[in-house]
């Protein structure tokens, strides 16, 4: 595994888990972020303070973090924007369809011990290692 980082991964899980929790306390809300993103483009929800500050953390943490000299690699982006595009609308859709994302159900819920959440998870699970058994050994990826 050549990007193994158990100390910055707990520290980061660390803050996320502080963040739910905090979000939690402070407004009753889940910390999902679909469901955070949805809301903020309604225009019949008011309540869109917090849901601005939250994405703006979301951007500018990194955006700090890089200014004081913490190096970020470049994702790798699939060549085609067809590709990209199709899976920003099919992730949609599913968060759509599973009431929820991988945050709210993943972070929130599954420490909640919903079941519904913990069901989500591990259909979000399959899905994963299924589409990386089938790119890495049909598609050769």
């Amino acid at each position: 595994m050549a990007n193994f980082t158990p100390i910055s991964a707990t520290i980061g899980g660390a803050l996320i888990g502080l963040s739910a929790v905090l979000l939690m306390l402070s407004t009753g809300r889940i910390a999902g972020i679909s469901g955070i993103f949805g809301d903020l483009l309604d225009l019949r929800i008011n309540d869109k303070g917090w849901r601005i500050a939250f994405f703006a953390g979301l951007i500018l943490a990194p955006l700090i973090a890089a200014w004081m000299g913490y190096g970020m690699p470049s994702p790798q982006m699939p060549t085609s924007w067809t590709v990209i595009i199709a899976a920003g609308l099919l992730v949609g859709f599913g968060t759509k369809l599973g009431g929820g994302c991988t945050s709210g159900h993943g972070i929130c819920g599954v420490a909640r011990l919903s079941g519904r959440s913990i069901a989500a998870m591990m259909i979000f699970m399959l899905a994963a290692i299924t589409t990386v058994a089938v790119t890495h050994h049909v598609f050769g990826g």
